[in-house]
């Protein structure tokens, strides 16, 4: 009888531990304070803000990881007006405190949205941090007008395969940057053209673009600024931590009044998660999902996302919907 327990079960991260720092652990249940929901957690997705963390020394302080969740409201505190026991939600938690990989999370209304019902548990949990990056990286330093030119370079990854989804969506000619193996992947989620970077410089290109995302690969920005039109920006998002210094100091001084490099900073909110929930019908959602695990296994999913080779996204199932 498992709603009965005051215990639950969690990934913990514990730094002390030299051979094996992610452990279950049966540790105590949340209880949500007065403006909290406590949601049962069905699907969390393991997303680069995670193990970005762990490199930089970032510790929640739960010590437990997970970002973008979905599940099931188990309780709510006095002042939560918007959701109820037994709704289905979406939560993005990487601004409160992450807690995602475990049984039971409390976290702010804020955080939330309630799940469409079209979208499975599993498909929820990756909107959450990917998609919403996308999203912003596609949205927030200009708006991006139909036909416009947009360059992925990373469109395999999970924010990769979202902007190629979302700027098609929007109407734009998508070229994506990626490894042999992942060129059929962004050619079927809807890229144009995809430069396969193994066999040729992208950056060496005649194309000229309104918008770059730059979603991973340690590339100099200037190579970037050269493939822009005027007007131009391109985002930075994720990269190597080197990278993202060098476009935090450099960034400034290569931008000048027609092109811009800019890193995306700001956070997600409801509203984006709302956005991107809307946006997506399930099915393109699933082909999304490269690798499932369950949460005795998430320490595994943790370094598989860190090694830097996946293809989408990073699913960890708490409770089993199949």
């Amino acid at each position: 009888y498992h709603y009965a327990t005051t215990h639950m079960k969690a990934l913990v991260y514990r730094k002390k531990d030299k051979a094996q720092k992610h452990q279950i652990e049966e540790i105590d249940k949340p209880i949500p304070k007065e403006n909290e929901v406590l949601v049962r957690v069905y699907s969390t997705s393991i997303n680069a803000a995670d193990y970005r963390s762990i490199q930089l020394g970032i510790i929640p302080k739960k010590k437990i990881f997970g970002s973008g969740i979905s599940g099931v409201v188990e309780s709510v505190g006095k002042d939560i007006t918007a959701f109820k026991p037994g709704d289905e939600v979406i939560g993005e938690l990487s601004d409160n405190g992450f807690g995602g990989l475990a049984e039971y999370v409390a976290t702010t209304e804020d955080t939330l949205i309630h799940k469409p019902e079209r979208l499975s548990y599993e498909e929820a949990a990756i909107l959450p941090v990917a998609a919403t990056t996308a999203l912003r990286a596609l949205s927030d330093k200009r708006t991006l007008k139909k036909n416009e030119r947009v360059l992925v370079v990373g469109s395999s990854g999970g924010v990769g395969s979202f902007a190629v989804l979302i700027a098609k969506h929007l109407g734009a000619h998508v070229t994506g940057v990626c490894s042999t193996k992942n060129v059929d992947q962004s050619f079927q989620l809807g890229a144009d053209e995809v430069i396969d970077y193994t066999k040729s410089d992208f950056t060496q290109t005649e194309n000229r673009y309104d918008l770059i995302l730059a979603l991973n690969g340690n590339y100099p920005l200037k190579g970037y600024k050269n493939l822009l039109n005027p007007n131009g920006v391109c985002v930075i998002v994720g990269g190597s931590l080197i990278q993202l210094l060098k476009t935090l100091f450099f960034g400034r001084l290569l931008s000048n009044s027609s092109t811009k490099i800019k890193t995306l900073a700001a956070k997600t909110s409801a509203a984006d998660l709302a956005t991107v929930a809307a946006m997506f019908e399930s099915e393109i959602l699933n082909e999304l999902i490269e690798k499932r695990y369950p949460l005795e296994n998430a320490g595994e999913a943790l370094e598989y996302l860190k090694e830097g080779h996946a293809r989408g996204k990073v699913v960890v199932s708490v409770v089993s919907t199949h």
